[in-house]
This record gives structure tokens, sequence and C-alpha cells, in this order.
């Protein structure tokens, strides 16, 4: 994708356009991210495959799981089992809606196409934006055989259009909507009933052909919502199969700001992180540190499903990195001493404090955007850091000249999550860190351009003194 030409602004920050604008839906951030790391020498292996015959030390590999988590690792020059591994943990998804498994759905001569919310999305910021769909969708192949293959439509194709305020004159006053009656997207018009008596606007089920079998979709959804989709793929509308796919903005991200300070974009909860953390690990393996550092095996990890509690085959509390640390450590002696020696940085966006708002953060912990890695603490565990892990980051960041900020929500206040305390249950030393924000969870988010910068120096750091720092350091 081509980047438009800015004055000024993070070089990273602008890698970051390319990369989100490209990454509609977690199939697609995985996609990309793979695409970076095998473009820096990483080797793509499988869950399935016997790893005894392909690790090698100095190795960099990395596996994918259901299309949507990626895991990857590079091995020390000396890499023996039972080594610690540094790991990078972040997520891929982000709010947004689905398409239901049967949407096809018609009233008052508009096409309209159902969809799930995902998450706890801000929704009013979804109405009235140009939406098209992107994800993955199951097709035929020539030979018979079946594939799951990513689409994202370039075009707007969907529409959820507000109210009038000449039909809703308190509407700036008190603006509430039903999520389930009052959030359908439209597609299009039923060309064929315009000139034709409709009913009174109160059967929105709209009418759907019996399947021919069982593994038939083709009755669920509007013929021009397939067409569009086979026309994608270039295949005919039978072959498909089934689909997953979410409605995204089709607005690209953008640098503003009087001077480029800011990031506009959806997704940055918590994209800005996952692609920090490919190309942290990307350039570390490219440079002259790499197979002259000994120590802990550096890896980074991007989950699904961290925005409806991490629990999936593909989340933070699936299998994906206790199924790693016992592949590297076979044996339980071997286990427990690679346990020991790891250390997991948990990277998410914050909250930045916001100029109207300025009571929602507690008086000490109002972190600002371009303000430096802000370290999230909460006594009651929502994040795993203490103060071991926040001296861990501190030195890591001083390495690269850096500055930190701190975090802690108000105590009349809800506090987020994180896949950090998750992943510390299996007893890995866990910080949670992130960069400061507006208007997460919003369609449109805003983000510092220079935290983008900020966030690869940190992983950098780690990937590159974690294991001689960590010698110098007596807890137990």
């Amino acid at each position: 994708m081509t980047l438009l030409a800015y004055p000024s602004g993070s070089e990273a920050a602008k890698r970051f356009l390319g990369f989100v604008n490209a990454s509609p839906t977690p199939f697609h951030a995985v996609h990309n991210a793979s695409a970076r790391l095998e473009a820096s020498g990483f080797k793509k292996i499988r869950e399935a495959d016997d790893w005894d015959k392909i690790l090698q030390p100095q190795g960099k590999y990395f596996f994918t799981r259901n299309q949507s988590s990626l895991v990857a690792f590079a091995l020390p020059s000396n890499w023996k089992q039972g080594a610690g591994l540094s790991i990078v943990a972040t997520h891929v998804d982000s709010p947004n809606l689905k398409v239901r498994p049967i949407s096809k759905r018609e009233k008052m001569g508009y096409l309209q196409v159902g969809v799930e919310t995902y998450g706890g999305g801000v929704w009013h910021s979804w109405l009235d934006r140009d939406l098209s769909l992107a994800g993955r969708v199951v097709v035929t192949q020539q030979d018979g055989t079946f594939h799951s293959k990513l689409i994202k439509v370039d075009r707007p194709l969907l529409r959820i259009p507000t109210l009038a305020i000449h039909l809703n004159i308190d509407i700036n006053d008190n603006f509430k909507f039903n999520q389930e009656t009052e959030f359908v997207p439209i597609l299009g018009l039923m060309s064929e009933t315009l000139n034709k008596p409709i009913d009174d606007g109160e059967n929105d089920k709209g009418s759907r052909s019996v399947n021919v079998t069982a593994a038939s979709i083709q009755g669920n959804h509007h013929t021009a919502l397939l067409s569009v989709l086979a026309d994608e793929l270039s295949v005919a509308p039978e072959e498909i199969h089934d689909f997953e796919l979410s409605l995204y903005d089709t607005q690209p991200s953008v640098l503003g700001g009087i001077n480029n300070e800011f990031i506009f974009s959806p997704r940055m909860d918590n994209l800005v992180s996952s692609f920090c953390a490919v190309d942290a690990i990307s350039t570390y393996v490219t440079s002259p540190n790499f197979g002259v550092l000994e120590g802990n095996v550096n890896c980074i990890a991007l989950f699904n499903h961290e925005e409806v509690g991490n629990v999936s085959t593909s989340g933070a509390e699936s299998s994906l990195i206790p199924s790693l640390l016992q592949r590297l450590s076979p044996t339980p002696i071997l286990h427990s001493r690679s346990v020991a020696q790891s250390f997991l940085i948990s990277a998410d966006m914050n909250h930045a404090v916001h100029p109207n708002y300025t009571s929602k953060h507690e008086d000490n912990h109002k972190p600002v955007m371009n303000g430096g890695i802000a370290i999230n603490t909460n006594a009651n565990q929502r994040f795993a850091s203490d103060a071991i892990g926040s001296f861990i980051v501190k030195k890591l960041v001083e390495r690269k000249g850096g500055r930190i900020q701190e975090y802690e929500a108000r105590n009349d206040m809800e506090c987020g999550w994180t896949v950090g305390p998750t992943l510390s249950k299996i007893g890995l030393r866990t910080v949670d860190v992130g960069g400061a924000m507006l208007s997460m969870h919003s369609i449109r988010e805003t983000a510092g351009s220079h935290d983008v910068q900020n966030s690869i120096d940190l992983f950098t750091s780690f990937f590159e003194g974690f294991a001689e720092l960590d010698k110098t350091l007596t807890v137990d």
C-alpha cells in the first residue's frame, strides 16, 4: 500500500499506517505479520511438525493457529533446552461488527445485513461511516479441495445511518439506540420492490431460501452480497461455503495534528503493540547483535479474542504459550527452569488523559501521548505489573534513552484487562505496559505518532538486554 508523503512525523508511525490499513481483521494482521517475519528470515513451521528435527541454535521460526494468532521465536547461538523465554505478548482483535451466520434481512425496500457486536465498542462512532467487509471465506479449489481465503473489499458497501434530528429532536440531549433493532447496516435497495406496495415495516426477518444441502449457505445471505464476495475472490457464488466477515471503516489511517504528532486510525488497540512487536523482532534478528548475544529465546505472541476474555483456541488462555514452553523444554525439570528464567511483557494500549475529562484520571497518574511507555498497575491484578517487572522495564527503557509514565485507575472507576494476568498464571514473571491513547474502542482512535518508536525501542532493548539485566537482579 502506498503511503502518503508527510513533512514530519515518526518513520515508524508511517510504517504502522501501512500495516493497519492492510489489516482490517485479525486474519489480515496475522497474514501481514507473517509476511514481515518471512522477509526477515523467519521460517514458518507448523504445530503438527516434528520440531526436534527442525529447531537449531540461532534459528528463527514462527507458526500460526487458525489464521488468527501467531507466535515467533529466535533461538540464541548457545540455545539448549531449558532456556528461558523473553516474550512480548499482544492481541490483534478489536471491537467490531460481525456478519451473522444468517444475515439476510429486508425492510421497507432496503437490503439489510444482520450483524453482531463483538467486544466493548463505542458503538455510536460506527454510525454514518463508510463501511465495508473483510475476513476469510471458505471456497472450493479447482481440484475439489477447500481453502480459507482472505478477503478485503476496498469500496464502501454498508452504512448505518443515524435518524435525522428533525425526527428525533432530543437527540443531542439523550442519544441512545437499540443495538439489535436500530443498529442494522443497509446494503442497498430492493429495486424490484420500489414500485410495489411494501409492508408496514414490522417484519424485518426477510425471506430465506431453503438450503439445498446442509453445507450450503446460499439461502442465508443476500444474493447481491454473495456476488460481491465471489467477484472479489474470482469464484462462483455457489463455491462459497462459509465465511467470517467483519465490518470495517474504509477511511484510511493517517497522521494528524499540526505537527503530525497524532495517528488517527481504527484498531490501534491493539495493532500498535502488535506491529511494534513484529517490527522489533524482525529488526533484531537482522542486526549484528543477533547471533552474538546469549541467553533467552526471544519471542513474540499475537493473540486473538482479548476483547472478549482471551478464551479461545487462539486466545491468551489457550495452549499456545504452554505448548511452546513444553516443546522447547520437554522434561519437567527443563520446563521449570525455563519458566523461572522467562519474562513476559504484556503490551496493550492505555488511556491518555483527556483534556475535556481530566477528572477521569487519578491525580498523579495521567499519562500523555508521546510521553513514553506507560507501566500499567492495578492492585487487584487486572494488570500483572509488580515492583520487579516495573524495575526491569524502567532499566530497559533507560538503555534506549526513553521515558516512563505510570498509569493506575481511580478507585471509583472500572479497570480494563490485558493478556498479562492470563499468561502470568503459567508462572511467568509479567509486566503490563502500553502507549497512551484517546478514544479507545472508537471506530477512529487517536494515539501519539512518536509512541510507535517508543514501543519498538522498549521491545528491542528487551530482546537485546534482558538476559544480562536479569543476572544482576536477586529476588528469591
